[in-house]
């Protein structure tokens, strides 16, 4: 991957990189207490996350890192992140 002047690599590249790999722990989406707020979509940093149907969403496992932020940011629990079976 080609780095440019400010240490950014060139645009649409992040589909190259599997990210998936450096998981811990993944999200499990619980789907009983989802009001379709969509904010796990939003402030996923990978963008991973997708809706399936309303009120149903799931993530792309080869992109999420494990980091989380869907579980902590969902107001209403409807997501755990469970260990990693390797």
């Amino acid at each position: 991957m080609k780095v440019i002047l400010g240490g950014l690599a060139q645009p649409a590249t992040s589909l190259a990189n599997n990210t998936g790999t450096w998981r811990n722990f993944r999200p499990v989406y619980l789907q009983k207490a989802c009001i379709d707020c969509k904010m796990c979509t939003i402030v996923c940093p990978e963008g991973c996350v997708y809706r399936v149907s309303e009120k149903k969403f799931t993530f792309n496992a080869n992109y999420c890192k494990g980091c989380g932020m869907c579980a902590e940011e969902c107001p209403v629990d409807d997501i755990e992140m469970i260990m990693e079976e390797k």
